[in-house]
Protein backbone atom coordinates (compact mmCIF):
# COMPACT_ATOMS: atom_id res chain seq x y z
CA UNK A 1 0.00 0.00 0.00
CA UNK A 2 1.31 3.53 -0.62
CA UNK A 3 1.96 5.86 1.59
CA UNK A 4 0.84 9.61 1.26
CA UNK A 5 2.76 11.97 -0.20
CA UNK A 6 3.61 15.25 1.50
CA UNK A 7 2.06 17.60 -1.25
CA UNK A 8 2.59 21.79 -0.98
CA UNK A 9 -0.60 23.67 -1.82
CA UNK A 10 1.27 25.69 -4.39
CA UNK A 11 2.66 22.25 -6.08
CA UNK A 12 -1.34 21.27 -6.48
CA UNK A 13 -2.81 20.86 -9.98
CA UNK A 14 -6.14 21.71 -11.30
CA UNK A 15 -8.56 18.01 -11.10
CA UNK A 16 -10.03 19.33 -14.36
CA UNK A 17 -7.06 20.57 -16.84
CA UNK A 18 -3.85 20.30 -14.66
CA UNK A 19 -2.79 23.51 -14.60
CA UNK A 20 -1.61 24.78 -11.21
CA UNK A 21 -4.59 25.55 -8.90
CA UNK A 22 -4.79 27.03 -5.45
CA UNK A 23 -9.08 27.33 -5.60
CA UNK A 24 -10.56 24.01 -3.08
CA UNK A 25 -13.95 22.38 -3.47
CA UNK A 26 -15.79 23.34 -0.54
CA UNK A 27 -17.61 20.25 0.22
CA UNK A 28 -13.85 18.44 -0.20
CA UNK A 29 -12.86 20.92 2.38
CA UNK A 30 -16.65 19.82 4.64
CA UNK A 31 -15.70 16.62 4.35
CA UNK A 32 -11.47 16.69 4.69
CA UNK A 33 -10.66 15.12 1.71
CA UNK A 34 -7.13 15.30 0.51
CA UNK A 35 -6.35 18.34 -1.58
CA UNK A 36 -5.06 16.10 -4.75
CA UNK A 37 -8.02 15.78 -6.44
CA UNK A 38 -9.79 18.95 -5.17
CA UNK A 39 -7.94 21.62 -6.40
CA UNK A 40 -9.41 23.97 -9.34
CA UNK A 41 -7.34 26.57 -11.33
CA UNK A 42 -10.21 28.99 -11.33
CA UNK A 43 -14.36 28.92 -11.10
CA UNK A 44 -14.86 27.71 -14.86
CA UNK A 45 -12.86 24.41 -14.50
CA UNK A 46 -14.68 23.72 -11.55
CA UNK A 47 -18.13 24.15 -13.09
CA UNK A 48 -17.33 22.63 -16.07
CA UNK A 49 -16.66 19.48 -13.73
CA UNK A 50 -18.55 19.41 -11.21
CA UNK A 51 -21.14 16.98 -12.54
CA UNK A 52 -18.37 14.47 -12.43
CA UNK A 53 -16.18 15.51 -9.50
CA UNK A 54 -19.32 15.78 -7.23
CA UNK A 55 -19.10 11.72 -7.34
CA UNK A 56 -15.99 12.28 -5.19
CA UNK A 57 -18.20 13.07 -2.00
CA UNK A 58 -21.06 10.29 -2.41
CA UNK A 59 -18.05 7.96 -2.55
CA UNK A 60 -16.71 10.07 0.62
CA UNK A 61 -20.05 9.34 2.65
CA UNK A 62 -20.82 6.05 1.67
CA UNK A 63 -17.38 5.18 2.88
CA UNK A 64 -17.16 7.01 6.32
CA UNK A 65 -18.49 5.18 9.45
CA UNK A 66 -21.83 5.17 10.54
CA UNK A 67 -23.17 5.02 7.05
CA UNK A 68 -25.01 1.74 7.61
CA UNK A 69 -23.61 -2.22 7.91
CA UNK A 70 -23.47 -4.57 5.13
CA UNK A 71 -26.38 -6.02 3.48
CA UNK A 72 -28.62 -3.24 4.45
CA UNK A 73 -31.76 -2.14 2.06
CA UNK A 74 -32.27 0.71 2.83
CA UNK A 75 -30.96 3.72 0.59
CA UNK A 76 -31.07 6.34 3.27
CA UNK A 77 -28.09 5.27 4.96
CA UNK A 78 -26.04 3.02 2.58
CA UNK A 79 -23.53 1.33 3.89
CA UNK A 80 -19.99 -0.54 2.80
CA UNK A 81 -22.11 -2.75 0.22
CA UNK A 82 -22.74 -0.16 -2.04
CA UNK A 83 -20.52 -1.01 -4.79
CA UNK A 84 -20.21 -0.14 -8.42
CA UNK A 85 -21.45 -2.57 -10.73
CA UNK A 86 -19.43 -4.09 -13.16
CA UNK A 87 -19.57 -6.86 -16.12
CA UNK A 88 -23.28 -7.10 -16.32
CA UNK A 89 -24.00 -7.63 -12.64
CA UNK A 90 -21.12 -10.27 -11.88
CA UNK A 91 -18.83 -7.97 -10.37
CA UNK A 92 -18.28 -5.13 -8.07
CA UNK A 93 -15.82 -2.22 -6.95
CA UNK A 94 -15.15 0.79 -4.92
CA UNK A 95 -14.25 2.93 -7.71
CA UNK A 96 -15.93 4.55 -9.77
CA UNK A 97 -15.10 3.18 -13.47
CA UNK A 98 -13.03 5.21 -16.00
CA UNK A 99 -15.24 5.43 -18.92
CA UNK A 100 -15.80 8.41 -21.52
CA UNK A 101 -19.14 9.38 -20.55
CA UNK A 102 -21.16 10.63 -23.58
CA UNK A 103 -23.31 13.08 -21.20
CA UNK A 104 -23.24 14.50 -17.27
CA UNK A 105 -24.79 11.36 -15.94
CA UNK A 106 -22.26 9.46 -13.66
CA UNK A 107 -23.18 6.05 -12.22
CA UNK A 108 -23.51 5.42 -8.44
CA UNK A 109 -23.18 2.65 -6.10
CA UNK A 110 -25.26 0.18 -6.16
CA UNK A 111 -27.33 -1.80 -2.89
CA UNK A 112 -27.12 -5.36 -2.23
CA UNK A 113 -29.61 -7.52 -3.67
CA UNK A 114 -32.72 -7.95 -2.32
CA UNK A 115 -34.37 -10.62 -0.98
CA UNK A 116 -37.26 -12.73 -2.19
CA UNK A 117 -39.73 -14.76 -0.05
CA UNK A 118 -39.56 -18.74 -0.10
CA UNK A 119 -42.87 -19.09 -0.95
CA UNK A 120 -42.94 -16.56 -4.21
CA UNK A 121 -42.73 -18.62 -7.30
CA UNK A 122 -39.53 -18.18 -9.16
CA UNK A 123 -38.32 -17.95 -12.57
CA UNK A 124 -35.21 -20.44 -13.35
CA UNK A 125 -32.95 -17.39 -13.00
CA UNK A 126 -33.42 -16.55 -10.02
CA UNK A 127 -30.97 -18.41 -8.31
CA UNK A 128 -27.78 -18.53 -10.56
CA UNK A 129 -28.46 -15.77 -12.90
CA UNK A 130 -28.89 -17.84 -16.05
CA UNK A 131 -32.52 -18.98 -17.76
CA UNK A 132 -32.39 -22.17 -18.86
CA UNK A 133 -35.61 -22.73 -21.01
CA UNK A 134 -35.64 -19.81 -22.40
CA UNK A 135 -32.62 -19.65 -24.55
CA UNK A 136 -33.72 -23.43 -25.78
CA UNK A 137 -37.01 -22.80 -26.41
CA UNK A 138 -39.19 -23.66 -29.94
CA UNK A 139 -40.86 -20.20 -29.34
CA UNK A 140 -37.27 -18.03 -29.96
CA UNK A 141 -37.89 -19.03 -33.74
CA UNK A 142 -41.43 -19.69 -33.92
CA UNK A 143 -44.91 -16.99 -32.38
CA UNK A 144 -46.69 -18.87 -30.23
CA UNK A 145 -50.75 -19.07 -30.46
CA UNK A 146 -51.75 -18.80 -26.90
CA UNK A 147 -54.49 -21.01 -25.22
CA UNK A 148 -57.05 -19.26 -23.76
CA UNK A 149 -55.92 -20.22 -19.62
CA UNK A 150 -52.69 -18.47 -20.68
CA UNK A 151 -53.87 -15.58 -21.97
CA UNK A 152 -56.12 -15.29 -18.63
CA UNK A 153 -52.94 -15.66 -16.47
CA UNK A 154 -51.72 -12.91 -18.56
CA UNK A 155 -54.39 -10.45 -18.09
CA UNK A 156 -53.69 -11.20 -14.35
CA UNK A 157 -50.12 -10.75 -14.25
CA UNK A 158 -49.91 -7.69 -16.62
CA UNK A 159 -52.42 -5.80 -14.38
CA UNK A 160 -50.28 -7.16 -11.31
CA UNK A 161 -47.23 -5.17 -13.48
CA UNK A 162 -49.82 -1.91 -13.90
CA UNK A 163 -49.93 -1.68 -10.80
CA UNK A 164 -46.61 -1.94 -9.55
CA UNK A 165 -45.52 0.42 -12.45
CA UNK A 166 -48.00 2.75 -10.85
CA UNK A 167 -46.52 2.75 -7.57
CA UNK A 168 -43.31 3.34 -8.32
CA UNK A 169 -44.69 6.06 -10.46
CA UNK A 170 -46.35 7.96 -7.28
CA UNK A 171 -42.64 8.19 -5.45
CA UNK A 172 -41.10 9.77 -8.60
CA UNK A 173 -39.77 13.09 -6.91
CA UNK A 174 -36.09 15.27 -6.77
CA UNK A 175 -34.56 14.06 -4.06
CA UNK A 176 -35.49 10.53 -4.79
CA UNK A 177 -33.29 7.91 -5.19
CA UNK A 178 -33.28 5.26 -7.84
CA UNK A 179 -32.48 2.86 -5.66
CA UNK A 180 -35.78 4.16 -3.42
CA UNK A 181 -37.42 3.53 -6.37
CA UNK A 182 -36.28 -0.20 -6.96
CA UNK A 183 -37.54 -0.88 -3.57
CA UNK A 184 -41.11 0.26 -4.33
CA UNK A 185 -41.19 -1.98 -6.99
CA UNK A 186 -39.69 -4.98 -5.29
CA UNK A 187 -41.53 -4.76 -2.45
CA UNK A 188 -44.73 -4.09 -4.39
CA UNK A 189 -44.13 -7.01 -6.47
CA UNK A 190 -43.65 -9.23 -3.46
CA UNK A 191 -46.76 -8.30 -2.19
CA UNK A 192 -48.84 -9.10 -5.00
CA UNK A 193 -46.96 -12.59 -4.63
CA UNK A 194 -44.91 -12.44 -8.21
CA UNK A 195 -41.48 -11.87 -8.59
CA UNK A 196 -39.76 -9.32 -10.41
CA UNK A 197 -37.99 -10.16 -13.70
CA UNK A 198 -35.45 -8.48 -13.97
CA UNK A 199 -34.09 -9.64 -10.90
CA UNK A 200 -30.71 -11.62 -11.57
CA UNK A 201 -31.72 -12.20 -15.14
CA UNK A 202 -28.34 -12.58 -16.95
CA UNK A 203 -27.10 -11.26 -13.30
CA UNK A 204 -29.17 -8.11 -13.78
CA UNK A 205 -28.67 -7.05 -9.96
CA UNK A 206 -32.37 -4.83 -9.28
CA UNK A 207 -35.89 -5.18 -9.46
CA UNK A 208 -36.61 -2.55 -12.28
CA UNK A 209 -34.66 -0.39 -14.47
CA UNK A 210 -34.11 3.22 -14.25
CA UNK A 211 -33.29 4.87 -17.53
CA UNK A 212 -32.54 8.67 -16.52
CA UNK A 213 -32.15 11.34 -18.82
CA UNK A 214 -29.70 10.12 -21.65
CA UNK A 215 -29.76 6.60 -20.43
CA UNK A 216 -31.68 4.69 -23.34
CA UNK A 217 -32.67 1.17 -21.89
CA UNK A 218 -31.36 -0.72 -19.05
CA UNK A 219 -30.53 1.52 -15.98
CA UNK A 220 -29.58 0.36 -12.79
CA UNK A 221 -30.87 1.58 -9.65
CA UNK A 222 -28.20 2.93 -7.42
CA UNK A 223 -27.78 5.98 -4.71
CA UNK A 224 -27.92 8.54 -7.20
CA UNK A 225 -31.00 11.01 -6.31
CA UNK A 226 -33.39 12.72 -9.45
CA UNK A 227 -32.68 15.82 -9.55
CA UNK A 228 -35.19 19.18 -10.63
CA UNK A 229 -35.33 18.85 -14.58
CA UNK A 230 -34.52 15.21 -15.03
CA UNK A 231 -36.99 12.40 -17.09
CA UNK A 232 -36.74 8.94 -15.53
CA UNK A 233 -37.90 5.96 -17.13
CA UNK A 234 -39.09 3.15 -15.10
CA UNK A 235 -39.28 -0.68 -16.72
CA UNK A 236 -41.21 -3.21 -14.57
CA UNK A 237 -41.52 -7.11 -15.47
CA UNK A 238 -43.55 -9.36 -12.94
CA UNK A 239 -43.70 -12.95 -13.26
CA UNK A 240 -46.24 -14.59 -11.53
CA UNK A 241 -48.81 -17.62 -12.13
CA UNK A 242 -45.65 -18.91 -14.37
CA UNK A 243 -46.10 -15.83 -17.87
CA UNK A 244 -44.11 -12.05 -17.51
CA UNK A 245 -46.14 -8.53 -18.03
CA UNK A 246 -43.91 -6.14 -19.24
CA UNK A 247 -44.26 -2.50 -19.41
CA UNK A 248 -42.66 1.33 -19.33
CA UNK A 249 -43.43 4.62 -18.53
CA UNK A 250 -40.95 7.37 -18.51
CA UNK A 251 -42.09 10.33 -16.06
CA UNK A 252 -41.02 14.04 -15.49
CA UNK A 253 -38.77 15.00 -12.54
CA UNK A 254 -40.18 18.25 -10.90
CA UNK A 255 -39.80 21.02 -13.67
CA UNK A 256 -38.65 19.76 -16.83
CA UNK A 257 -37.69 22.12 -19.79
CA UNK A 258 -39.84 22.20 -23.40
CA UNK A 259 -37.53 19.60 -25.09
CA UNK A 260 -37.42 17.39 -22.93
CA UNK A 261 -41.52 17.60 -23.05
CA UNK A 262 -41.83 17.04 -26.65
CA UNK A 263 -39.72 14.00 -26.40
CA UNK A 264 -41.66 12.26 -23.86
CA UNK A 265 -44.92 13.24 -25.34
CA UNK A 266 -43.65 12.16 -28.88
CA UNK A 267 -42.46 9.25 -27.32
CA UNK A 268 -45.70 8.54 -26.12
CA UNK A 269 -47.48 9.07 -29.56
CA UNK A 270 -45.36 6.75 -30.95
CA UNK A 271 -46.37 3.85 -28.92
CA UNK A 272 -50.10 4.85 -29.17
CA UNK A 273 -49.76 5.10 -33.06
CA UNK A 274 -48.06 1.81 -32.85
CA UNK A 275 -50.84 0.04 -31.13
CA UNK A 276 -53.43 1.56 -33.60
CA UNK A 277 -52.54 -0.67 -36.43
CA UNK A 278 -52.33 -3.77 -34.37
CA UNK A 279 -54.25 -6.50 -35.69
CA UNK A 280 -54.37 -9.81 -37.73
CA UNK A 281 -52.97 -10.00 -41.06
CA UNK A 282 -50.59 -6.88 -40.22
CA UNK A 283 -46.71 -7.05 -40.97
CA UNK A 284 -44.69 -6.80 -37.93
CA UNK A 285 -42.23 -4.90 -39.90
CA UNK A 286 -45.14 -1.91 -40.26
CA UNK A 287 -44.64 -0.89 -36.56
CA UNK A 288 -41.32 0.08 -37.33
CA UNK A 289 -42.59 2.63 -40.16
CA UNK A 290 -45.43 3.80 -37.97
CA UNK A 291 -43.32 4.49 -35.56
CA UNK A 292 -40.35 6.20 -37.19
CA UNK A 293 -42.60 8.25 -39.27
CA UNK A 294 -43.76 10.26 -36.54
CA UNK A 295 -40.45 9.91 -34.86
CA UNK A 296 -38.78 11.77 -37.94
CA UNK A 297 -41.28 14.20 -38.51
CA UNK A 298 -41.09 15.27 -34.95
CA UNK A 299 -37.36 16.36 -35.29
CA UNK A 300 -36.45 13.09 -33.28
CA UNK A 301 -34.54 9.35 -33.86
CA UNK A 302 -35.74 5.88 -33.18
CA UNK A 303 -32.89 3.86 -31.54
CA UNK A 304 -32.23 0.41 -33.56
CA UNK A 305 -30.05 -1.24 -31.12
CA UNK A 306 -33.11 -2.66 -29.06
CA UNK A 307 -36.48 -3.73 -30.04
CA UNK A 308 -39.65 -4.87 -28.74
CA UNK A 309 -40.37 -8.81 -27.98
CA UNK A 310 -42.92 -11.78 -27.52
CA UNK A 311 -43.60 -12.18 -24.30
CA UNK A 312 -45.12 -15.06 -21.85
CA UNK A 313 -43.83 -18.01 -20.28
CA UNK A 314 -40.86 -16.69 -21.58
CA UNK A 315 -39.33 -13.09 -20.54
CA UNK A 316 -38.23 -12.95 -24.43
CA UNK A 317 -38.98 -14.65 -27.35
CA UNK A 318 -40.51 -14.59 -31.16
CA UNK A 319 -41.30 -12.10 -32.37
CA UNK A 320 -38.69 -9.19 -32.23
CA UNK A 321 -39.61 -5.92 -33.15
CA UNK A 322 -38.11 -3.49 -34.26
CA UNK A 323 -39.15 0.06 -34.17
CA UNK A 324 -36.91 1.80 -37.13
CA UNK A 325 -38.29 1.69 -40.59
CA UNK A 326 -37.24 -0.05 -43.38
CA UNK A 327 -36.71 -3.16 -40.94
CA UNK A 328 -36.64 -6.59 -41.66
CA UNK A 329 -39.07 -8.16 -39.32
CA UNK A 330 -40.42 -11.44 -40.61
CA UNK A 331 -44.44 -12.51 -39.92
CA UNK A 332 -47.54 -11.49 -39.58
CA UNK A 333 -49.89 -10.74 -36.48
CA UNK A 334 -52.40 -13.58 -35.51
CA UNK A 335 -55.10 -13.38 -33.10
CA UNK A 336 -53.28 -14.79 -29.68
CA UNK A 337 -50.09 -13.56 -29.69
CA UNK A 338 -48.79 -11.28 -27.33
CA UNK A 339 -45.49 -9.34 -27.57
CA UNK A 340 -44.43 -6.04 -26.44
CA UNK A 341 -44.31 -2.55 -28.63
CA UNK A 342 -41.57 -0.04 -26.49
CA UNK A 343 -39.67 2.42 -28.62
CA UNK A 344 -36.87 4.61 -27.44
CA UNK A 345 -36.73 7.77 -28.85
CA UNK A 346 -33.37 10.07 -28.91
CA UNK A 347 -33.07 13.89 -28.91
CA UNK A 348 -30.12 13.63 -31.02
CA UNK A 349 -28.09 10.65 -33.31
CA UNK A 350 -30.03 7.01 -32.77
CA UNK A 351 -26.64 5.52 -32.21
CA UNK A 352 -26.19 4.20 -28.76
CA UNK A 353 -22.80 3.24 -26.36
CA UNK A 354 -22.64 1.04 -23.15
CA UNK A 355 -21.81 1.62 -19.90
CA UNK A 356 -18.48 -0.42 -18.25
CA UNK A 357 -21.52 -1.86 -16.23
CA UNK A 358 -22.31 -3.61 -19.22
CA UNK A 359 -26.39 -3.05 -18.99
CA UNK A 360 -26.79 0.49 -19.26
CA UNK A 361 -27.06 1.85 -22.67
CA UNK A 362 -26.64 5.84 -23.10
CA UNK A 363 -26.99 8.00 -26.13
CA UNK A 364 -24.00 8.10 -27.99
CA UNK A 365 -24.53 12.27 -27.79
CA UNK A 366 -25.16 12.36 -24.46
CA UNK A 367 -28.94 14.07 -25.38
CA UNK A 368 -31.79 12.54 -23.47
CA UNK A 369 -34.07 9.54 -24.61
CA UNK A 370 -37.50 8.07 -23.77
CA UNK A 371 -39.40 5.20 -23.96
CA UNK A 372 -42.46 3.86 -23.22
CA UNK A 373 -44.01 0.16 -23.35
CA UNK A 374 -47.09 -1.96 -23.23
CA UNK A 375 -47.72 -5.76 -23.10
CA UNK A 376 -50.01 -6.54 -26.14
CA UNK A 377 -52.45 -9.65 -27.06
CA UNK A 378 -53.92 -9.74 -30.72
CA UNK A 379 -57.66 -10.63 -30.52
CA UNK A 380 -59.53 -11.40 -33.85
CA UNK A 381 -60.83 -7.74 -34.12
CA UNK A 382 -57.78 -5.94 -32.99
CA UNK A 383 -55.30 -5.47 -29.70
CA UNK A 384 -56.11 -5.63 -26.03
CA UNK A 385 -53.34 -3.86 -24.38
CA UNK A 386 -53.02 -5.85 -20.95
CA UNK A 387 -51.14 -3.38 -19.08
CA UNK A 388 -53.11 -0.54 -19.99
CA UNK A 389 -53.74 2.27 -17.81
CA UNK A 390 -55.80 2.45 -14.79
CA UNK A 391 -58.47 4.58 -13.31
CA UNK A 392 -56.21 4.62 -10.14
CA UNK A 393 -52.99 5.34 -12.52
CA UNK A 394 -51.51 8.58 -11.27
CA UNK A 395 -52.49 11.70 -13.43
CA UNK A 396 -48.51 12.11 -14.28
CA UNK A 397 -48.97 13.01 -18.31
CA UNK A 398 -49.75 16.64 -18.91
CA UNK A 399 -51.47 15.71 -22.11
CA UNK A 400 -53.98 12.89 -20.52
CA UNK A 401 -55.23 15.10 -18.01
CA UNK A 402 -58.96 16.57 -18.91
Amino acid sequence: MAGESDVSENALSCANCGKPANLQCPKCIELKLPREGSAFCSQDCFKSSWSSHKSVHVKAKLSSPGMGTPGEQDSSSPGESWLYCLKRGQSRTPKMPHFDWTGTLRPYPISVKRIVPANIDKPDWADDGIPKIEPNSDFQHTVEIKSPDLIAKMRETCRIAREVLDAAARIVRPGVTTDEIDKVVHDTTIAAGGYPSPLNYHFFPKSCCTSVNEVICHGIPDARKLEDGDIVNIDVTVYYKGVHGDLNETYFVGNVDEDSQKLVKCTYECLEKAIAIVKPGVRFREIGEVINRHATMSGFSVVKSYCGHGIGELFHCAPNIPHYGRNKAVGIMKAGQTFTIEPMINAGIWRDRMWPDGWTAVTADGKQSAQFEHTLLVTDTGVEVLTGRLQTSPNVFPWLKS
